[in-house]
This record gives structure tokens, C-alpha cells and sequence, in this order.
């Protein structure tokens, strides 16, 4: 059954089936096309109607043996396979079932649709798979085909020289994120007429191929997000028909030379995240018609070629991340249809020339992250129509332009990490569209004004010299998602009013200033904050329970101020937490463990260090920290920075009894330290268990015994201090033991052997008592700095709510930039891939 769903909709939803009335001709239905002759249902357009659910074999949809056009796409068909009741519509010459969350095999019974013309499979789930059967049958008998899309669909058993088999009538091949591996077959050999061939991000493996076969009607060429290696052989020499052509995201290298000077009907070309280098070569002043240019992510290098002058149809020129040197060239001032213009991450420099503020269409400008010095030009306000201005990573000095404020339409402003000084104006918070504000790490002063209505992120921090207090004023910014106006001087309270203005704040960070009084109560419980940190205030008093109502809270960093209260056991019913953080404060009182099922499971940081915790450590806790439990072998690129300072540091306080046997479960830990408490009896042999630890510390305890020799296998150790207890016996040898100078053991009178001068006698030291804990055979200084755990932390956290957030903090904006650049991009390029000519727009 079929229902309506608001979920999986790439396009405004238009339920269509509710518009249809019994008793009525349905011929006049929307979406229903008929033969006016014989009155047969030929055409169903049901595309983007909010259908929910499987389609089942036995649908009344399958009696409509007469059709010729049918479109599902853009449902939410649940996951639910392709029935093979579709393989009965054999006058079908359109199917689309695109974007509609299809899973499992293709039907080879598709294959019966030998009238089909256009075939659009693409972009469902990542279940739906093509077996080599079902595709050999398809591209066997589907001989009229012209249009077949397969973006998404898993392909990774076909051998891609069965696409040779295709109809030599295709005008459109797409196959995105297939997993077709090998090299690619001889498809496209004497291309005359080149319409579209999207092979993006199929894992191809090899070499273009010198000769590309039997497809010669094809006129659109994507091959992006491959795995193509070596250069540019000189196949595209001869398409002189070829619009569209896409090698980005492979590995493609060495020099471009006149591999595409003959392309002069060519109005997009994406050659980004390769391994191009070398300067550009003068043969792309031949490429008039482009619209788009995109060689970003290679290894580019020398001066600008006067040949962008041109190239007057650009819309979109994208140069960044690569070694280009020198001035900015005069040739891309000729550029006057310019939209998107990113020079980011190269070394340019000189000052910005003035022929930028001819480029009047200019809606994105990027010039970070280069070697650019001199004032902001205050013609700047002549891009009137700028969205986008981010100037950050460059060595320009002076003031902020006033001028700058008469740009109505930005939203996204950086001049961070400049040497900008001077105060602050106040027109620059009346700017009715900005949602995005770095100002952090240049050498501005005095306080500042909130006007800024529409404002989602701003970032004031780092720069040294503002004072005052935060006006209560900020609290009529309902849209900020990002507060961080931390390292500066601020006094004063902490507005109260910051407790509740905004439900859409994720970020909100005032560490490092002079701010004191109370932590504001949190009586929001709709609020969606997932980053607090006051750390390096002087706020005082307690913590206050209203923080149960932050739900979403991943990351609290209340440290380094005078906070004078017991454990806020409360925390437990934060079911997100990953990162707690309340050292150095006036915590006092026992930990006496959980009253919650399953708290602080997902807990990566504990930091409880320098204040008077007394009583045994919370044995009951550890249980708990699941997260701290498990190393996962797959784990991605953005988990490896979360784990990286998965960490335990309850040092600094009053802590008696012995050390647990659990930690020896907490097999994901990077650093441990439990030093300067008053902890009794054995080191655990468990703790041999922790074969992530980088970093042990257990000095100044009263600690006796031997050194367990289970610790040899802790492979990673690079820091270990247990200094000042009562251990005695010899000292464990081999492997990183090896590596550890006297410094690691000073204040044990009883210890012996290397790097000791005191020799061992055989029986020496008490024996531990036996572990119950098996074996597992997986592989500081006093506290440390929070600024680095930020790092750490901050890919996890900002994955899933502002990623350059973070990021920002760990001083890294040029990775964040390029990331949501990128990102912002990828899904432009998907959406062009999506839209790009069908063979005279037959899409219906």
C-alpha cells in the first residue's frame, strides 16, 4: 500500500493522487495522459507526489498495459525492491524511478523493455545493486536506448567491458557511485556527436583508453570522481562537438599542454582534484564558450596566463589550492560575467588590485589564504552584489573599510588572521543580510554593537583587546547558530538573557575573558545547543541544573574558573555528552556513581582534574563509558580526530582507595592520569589491556608493588610518570619500557634494574594478586591543555553541527573553508550532472 509521506523529497512535493476524483474521466487527471483515439492510459506522471511505501506486484498500477511514460521518481518507496511486474509494460518507452529509495536487485525482467528510450534508475538507496546477468541482459536487448541512468546504482561485479554491449544509439550514460572497477572499455572512439557520459565516482581503475569504440552519438563526457591514473592522452583532440567534460577527482597528472585546445564548443570544464602541475597552457584562450573552469585541487604553479583575458562567457573560475605565485593578473579583470571567482590557497601576492571591483557580477570572492598585504580597497563597495567575502589568512593591515557596510546583500564575511587593528565600527553590525562574521585573530579593539539581525555565526575571538561588557543587546539575534567571542577581555556578568534568546544556538563559547557572576540558568527546553564552554572565566557559584534542558549538549567545558559546588551528577540524563570538562574549579564531595541507566555512554573526555573530589574513584562510572570501550577497526576519517585524545584525567584531587580493575575495559584511551591523588595498593595488570594509551601518569600516589610486566605490551606509550609512590621490584623490560629514563621512576626507593643504576636480586618486590581480567590480544604533565581536545574533539562534533566551528578554534579555517566550499560545490556539480541536457530536454 501507498501513502502519503513528507520524507525523501528532492523536489517541492506535489501529492497528485489526492487531486483525483472518482466517477470523473481519468484522462483529466493530473499526471494522466491518453490516447485520445483508443482512450488508453499512456502516460503516468506521479514524479515528486509524496508516495510512501512498497509497490507491490499485484498494484492496479501493473493493469496499465498500454504505457509509455511513466515517472515514480522522487517518492519514498521504503527501501522496497523493483518489482518485476514492471518488465509487463512492454510499449514502455520512458521509465523513471529516480530519487525514490528503491533497494535490492534490479529485476532482470527490466530487461523485457526493449521499446525503452530513456531509463533513469538512479540516486535510490545504496542496497540497489545490478548483478553482471541482469545488466549483460539489459544491455543486450534494449538495443533503441538513448538515455540510461545508473548514477548510484552498485555495479561492482559488472566488468565494465560489458559496457561495450550498450546501444551504439546512446546519448546519455551515467553511472555515478556504481563501483565499476578496471580499466575503462573502448566506449567512445570516433565521438562525433558527444551528448553525455557520466561516469562519475564509479571507482574506474586505469588508463583513458587511446581508442573509445562504438558510441558515437554522445556529446556530454563526465568521468569525475574516478580512479584514472597517468596523463591526459590526447583523445579529446578531435571532439570538436564536446560541451561537457569532467576528469575531476581522479589522479590524472603531469602537464595539460594543447590536450583541449581544439574544444572550442566546450562551455564547462571541471579538471579539480587531480594531480595537474605546471603552468597553464596559452591553448585555453581557445575555449571562448566556457562558462565554467574549475582546476582547483591540482598542483598548478608559476604566473597566470594572459589567456584567461579571453575567456568573456566564464561564470564560475575556481583556481584554489594550488601554487600559483605572483601578482593577481590583469587578465582576469576582462572577466565581466563573472559570478564565483576563488583564488583561495595559492600564494599570490601584492595588494588587491583595484580591477577586481570591475568584476560587478560578482557574487563569491575567495582571495584567503595567500600572501596579499596592503589596506582592504574601500572600493569594495562596488561589488554591491557580493554574498560572499572572505579575505582571511593574508597579511593585510589598517582598518575595516566603512565602506564595506554598504555591501546590503552579504551574508559571509572573514577577515580573520589578518593584522587588521583599529576599533571596531559600529556600521559594520547594521548589515541587514550578514549571517556570518570572522573577525577572530587580528588586532581589533573596543567593544561592539549588535544590529545584525539575520546573524547565524559570529566569531570575535582571539582578538586580544575587546573589553566591556556583552550587551544584553545580543539576545535579539534569534537566527545565531555560532556565538564564540572567547580570548578577548570582556567583564562584567554573563547576560542572563543568553540562557533562553535563541533555540536554533549550537555554539556558544565566552571561555578566556574576565567575565563573572553565575552561570545563567539554561530554562530553554526547546534549545538545541550542543557546544558550551566557559572555560578561563572567574564565574562562581554552582552549576545549574537547568542544563538537563540542553539535550543535544555534546561538548561542556566549564574549566578554570572558581565554580564551588559537588559532582553535578545531573549530567547523567545528557544522553549526547561526549566531552565533559570541569577542571580546576572548587568541586568537592565524593562521586557516588549512577542513577541513571546507560549515562555517559557515549563519553570520550572526562576531565575532573585540579579540585578536592574525594572518596574511591567512580568505579560505577567507568562502567558506563562505552564509548571509551570499543576501538572501532573501520572507523572513518572524521571518527580517528574524535578518538584521537580519548581521554581520563581525574589528577589533582583527593581520590583514596585502589584503581579500579574496570579501567582495564576502557580500551580506546589515549591518555590516563590519576596522578596527585592518594590511590592504594597494586598498579592493575588489567591496564595492560589499554593498547590505545599514549600517555599513563600515576605519580604521587601511595602505590606499592611491582610494576606489572602486562604494561610492556602497551606498544603506544610514548609518556609514562609514576613517580613518587612505593613501588618496588625490578622494572619490566623490552619494548617501549625501553625508551623510558630514570625521570619516569623517581621517588620509588625500591625499584631496580634499567634504566636504574640499582641492580635487581632475584624474589625481589611483593607479587601482585592475580588479575580476573583476560589478556586481550588488540593492539604528561600534570592535566593538559584544552585547547588541543578542542582539536581533537571538534571533527566529531562539527560533522554533525557546524563543522567550522571547530575547526575555526584549532586555527585550520583554510581546511574548513575547502571543505564547505567543496562541499557546496559537489552538490552544484551532482545537481548539474541531474540537469544537464537530455537529448533535447525528452525528460518528462
Amino acid at each position: 500500500m501507498m501513502s502519503s509521506s513528507p520524507y525523501g523529497f528532492s523536489c517541492y512535493p506535489v501529492p497528485k493522487k489526492v487531486l483525483w476524483k472518482e466517477g470523473t474521466d481519468c484522462c483529466s487527471w493530473d499526471g494522466v495522459t491518453c490516447n485520445m483515439q483508443t482512450g488508453h492510459v499512456i502516460g503516468l506522471d506521479l514524479g515528486c507526489s509524496m508516495l510512501y511505501g512498497t509497490l507491490h506486484s499485484n498494484s492496479t498500477l501493473f493493469s496499465l498495459q498500454h504505457l509509455q511514460k511513466l515517472d515514480l521518481s522522487s517518492n519514498d518507496f521504503n527501501r522496497s525492491v523493483i518489482s518485476s511486474s514492471f518488465g509487463q509494460f512492454l510499449h514502455l518507452t520512458h521509465l523513471n524511478l529516480t530519487s525514490s529509495n528503491f533497494a535490492g536487485q534490479v529485476p532482470p525482467e527490466i530487461s523485457h523493455l526493449s521499446r525503452l528510450v530513456s531509463l533513469d534508475l538512479s540516486s535510490n538507496s545504496e542496497e540497489l545493486m545490478l548483478e553482471p546477468i541482469s545488466f549483460d541482459k539489459l544491455a543486450q536487448n534494449l538495443t533503441q536506448l538513448r538515455e540510461l541512468y545508473l548514477g548510484g546504482v552498485n555495479m561492482s561485479l559488472v566488468v565494465p567491458s560489458s559496457l561495450m554491449n550498450l546501444s551504439s544509439s546512446l546519448s546519455s550514460l551515467q553511472l555515478w557511485y556504481s563501483g565499476l572497477k578496471g580499466e575503462l572499455p573502448g566506449l567512445l572512439g570516433n565521438l562525433t556527436q558527444l551528448i553525455e557520459l557520466g561516469l562519475a565516482d564509479s571507482q574506474l581503475v586505469g588508463q583513458i583508453p587511446f581508442s573509445f569504440g562504438k558510441l558515437k552519438q554522445l556529446e556530454y563526457l563526465d568521468l569525475g570522481y574516478n580512479n584514472f591514473i597517468g596523463p591526459i592522452p590526447d583523445v579529446f583532440i578531435n571532439q570538436t562537438q564536446l560541451a561537457w567534460l569532467d576528469l575531476s577527482g581522479n589522479s590524472f597528472l603531469g602537464k595539460i599542454l594543447n590536450a583541449f585546445f581544439n574544444l572550442a564548443q566546450l562551455t564547462s570544464l571541471d579538471l579539480t582534484n587531480n594531480r595537474f602541475d605546471g603552468q597553464i597552457p596559452d591553448s585555453f584562450s581557445n575555449l571562448t564558450q566556457l562558462t565554467l573552469l574549475d582546476l582547483s585541487n591540482n598542483r598548478f604553479d608559476g604566473q597566470i596566463s594572459f589567456s584567461f583575458r579571453n575567456l568573456k562567457k566564464l561564470d564560475i573560475l575556481r583556481l584554489s589550492f594550488n601554487n600559483f605565485c605572483d601578482k593577481i593578473s590583469d587578465g582576469f579583470f576582462n572577466l565581466k560575467q563573472l559570478s564565483w571567482f576563488d583564488l583561495s590557497n595559492n600564494r599570490f601576492d601584492g595588494q588587491i588590485p583595484n580591477g577586481f571591483f570591475n568584476l560587478i557580477q560578482l557574487i563569491f570572492l575567495d582571495l584567503s589564504h595567500n600572501i596579499l598585504i596592503g589596506r582592504i580597497p574601500s572600493q569594495i563597495s562596488r561589488l554591491s552584489g557580493l554574498n560572499s567575502l572572505l579575505l582571511s589568512n593574508n597579511q593585510l593591515i589598517g582598518s575595516i573599510p566603512s565602506q564595506i557596510s554598504r555591501l546590503s546583500g552579504l551574508n559571509s564575511l572573514d577577515l580573520s588572521h589578518n593584522l587588521l587593528n583599529g576599533t571596531i565600527r559600529s556600521t559594520l553590525f547594521s548589515m541587514p543580510s550578514l549571517q556570518a562574521l570572522f573577525l577572530h585573530n587580528n588586532l581589533l579593539y573596543g567593544q561592539i554593537i549588535f544590529k545584525l539581525e539575520q546573524l547565524r555565526a559570529l566569531m570575535l575571538s582571539s582578538n586580544d583587546k575587546l573589553t566591556g561588557n556583552i550587551s544584553s543587546v545580543i539576545c535579539e539575534l534569534k537566527f545565531l547558530e555560532i556565538l564564540d567571542l572567547s580570548n578577548n577581555g570582556f567583564s562584567g556578568f554573563i547576560p542572563q538573557c543568553l540562557g533562553n534568546f535563541s533555540d536554533g544556538l549550537l555554539v556558544l563559547h565566552l571561555g578566556a575573558n574576565n567575565l563573572h557572576g553565575n552561570i545563567p540558568s539554561i530554562y530553554s527546553e526547546e534549545n538545541s545547543l550542543r557546544y558550551l564552554n566557559f572555560n578561563g572565566n572567574q564565574l562562581k557559584g554552582v552549576i545549574p541544573p537547568s542544563i538537563i534542558n540542553c539535550v543535544n549538549l555534546e561538548f561542556l567545558d566549564l574549566g578554570n574558573n572558581m565554580i564551588d559546588d559537588t559532582f553535578p551528577s545531573f549530567l547523567e540524563t545528557l544522553p549526547q555528552l561526549e566531552v565533559v570538562v570541569l577542571r580546576s574549579n572548587k568541586l568537592h564531595g565524593s562521586l557516588k556513581g549512577p542513577t541513571v541507566k546507560d549515562s555517559f555512554s557515549k563519553l570520550q573526555i572526562f576531565d575532573l582534574s585540579n579540585n578536592s573530589l574525594s572518596g574511591p574513584l567512580p568505579t560505577e562510572y567507568f562502567n558506563n563509558f562505552k564509548a571509551m570501550m570499543s576501538v572501532d577497526e573501520d572507523m572513518d576519517y572524521f571518527s580517528q580526530f574524535q578518538i584521537a585524545l580519548t581521554t581520563l584525567d581525574l589528577s589533582c584531587n583527593k581520590f583514596t582507595g585502589k584503581i579500579p580493575e574496570s579501567l582495564g575495559k576502557l580500551k580506546s584511551l589515549i591518555q590516563l592520569n590519576l596522578s596527585h591523588n592518594s590511590l592504594i595498593c597494586y598498579i592493575q595488570p588489567s591496564l595492560g589491556n589499554l593498547t590505545n594509551l599514549e600517555s599513563l601518569d600515576l605519580t604521587s600516589n601511595l602505590i606499592a608493588g611491582r610494576i606489572p610486566p602486562q604494561l610492556v605490551d602497551l606498544t603506544f606509550l610514548q609518556v609514562l610518570n609514576l613517580l613518587y609512590n612505593q613501588l618496588e621490584g625490578p622494572i619490566p623490560q623490552g619494548k617501549q619500557f625501553n625508551t623510558f629514563e630514570n625521570g619516569s621512576y623517581e621517588g620509588n626507593l625500591g625499584l631496580c634494574g634499567f634504566p636504574l643504576q640499582a641492580k635487581c636480586n632475584k624474589g625481589e618486590g611483593k607479587q601482585q594478586p592475580p588479575s580476573n581480567f583476560k589478556k586481550e590480544d588488540s593492539m604528561f604533565e600534570e592535566g593538559f591543555g584544552w585547547k588541543a581536545v578542542a582539536m581533537g574533539y571538534g571533527c566529531g562534533f562539527v560533522f554533525g553541527v557546524s563543522i567550522g566551528y571547530v575547526v575555526f578554534r584549532a586555527r585550520k579555517p583554510a581546511w574548513f573553508l575547502k571543505m564547505v566550499e567543496d562541499s557546496a560545490h559537489q552538490n552544484a556539480k551532482r545537481l548539474r550532472r541531474k540537469n544537464a541536457p537530455r537529448n533535447g530536454g525528452r525528460r518528462y
